[in-house]
């Protein structure tokens, strides 16, 4: 053989060994862990899928995501989470409360997690601070510590012969306590008067809304808590069984016959947690990436339920309203 034909022969062998030898990259794999149930979350999932979009990443072509739902049942979330670390993912979305973000802190001291809470993520230890979260978390918080007191004065704007006030309340929420505690000092605030009622499930929520009705309560709040949200309908079926003006955390209770809700969006939340996700998986450390806290609160008014429970919309809060649902 001439070495001119031995030396391309071996160029052309090294070659073709070098591509039998490579491997396609992989898509990244996305873990997603929430204690909600998908059934009935499906708008927030999608807004998360939507913030990865924006930051270049689409399910099923170059992103996977793993989903992880405790369906309401806080003490699976650890396992769930344990599941997602084992799957070495790339990223943990640890959405909808504070024991979501424990549970994924708790296996994983170097997967990046990205959380959405409605809570301090510094006095839970998730971060260091909010500006520099340090370590392997960060995400985006709702504190909710001028939410109770706002919602409870404007519950009251709407309805001003309210002086009993029911609190809908998820006790297996970490952040209940805290949350329960700022609407209490809000209602006292304004001489109004505040009774608790605990539900995790569809038989709590049934119970809790007979000890309302037992209690005379006149109006409602409930908390920012996945599992009632997941369970809305059901929700807003007592309330307009028993003309119960009602204060919510999001506008898909309003949309369905709900009175009204105050807060920032949860969806936008979400979105943002997308966000973060992605340019985690461009390279991103989550320990400089700045806690994100919600600026812009939504509020929107179903006037038939309006209609319905007698009242009539104050001109203020309909010129606060982001949205008016007729």
């Amino acid at each position: 053989m001439k070495r001119r034909q031995f030396v391309v022969g071996v160029g052309v062998a090294l070659a073709l060994a070098g591509t039998a030898g490579a491997q396609p990259s992989k898509a990244p794999v996305v873990g997603f862990l929430n204690s909600a149930s998908p059934a009935l979350y499906t708008f927030n999932v999608a807004a998360f899928r939507e913030g990865l979009r924006e930051a270049g990443f689409v399910e099923g072509q170059n992103v996977t995501i793993e989903y992880r739902w405790a369906e309401s049942n806080y003490d699976r979330l650890p396992e769930l989470a344990a599941e997602l670390a084992a799957l070495k993912v790339s990223a943990i979305a640890a959405t909808g409360d504070v024991a979501s973000a424990r549970a994924a802190q708790g296996v994983s001291k170097t997967i990046p997690i990205v959380f959405t809470i409605g809570g301090d993520p510094v006095s839970w230890g998730l971060v260091a601070s909010m500006n520099r979260p340090g370590g392997n978390i960060t995400g985006v918080s709702m504190l909710s510590s001028v939410l109770g007191p706002k919602r409870v004065q404007l519950l009251h704007e709407f309805a001003p012969k309210t002086s009993l006030i029911a609190l809908l309340m998820n006790p297996d929420n970490l952040n209940s306590p805290s949350e329960q505690k700022d609407a209490q000092e809000g209602a006292r605030a304004r001489g109004l008067r505040t009774i608790v009622l605990n539900a995790r499930n569809e038989a709590e929520i049934d119970a809790a809304f007979a000890s309302i009705a037992l209690q005379r309560a006149d109006a409602l709040i409930t908390a920012t808590d996945p599992t009632l949200i997941a369970r809305r309908e059901q929700i807003v079926a007592h309330e307009v069984r028993l003309r119960l003006p009602a204060m919510h955390t999001v506008r898909q209770y309003t949309a369905i016959g709900g009175l009204m809700n105050y807060g920032p969006s949860i969806t936008g939340m979400y979105h943002q947690a997308g966000v973060y996700v992605g340019q985690i998986l461009k390279g991103a450390k989550p320990a400089d990436l700045a806690v994100i806290q919600p600026t812009r609160f939504e509020m929107a008014i179903n006037l038939k339920t309006a209609k319905s429970l007698g009242l009539t919309v104050p001109a203020a809060l309909l010129a606060l309203a982001d949205e008016i649902i007729e």
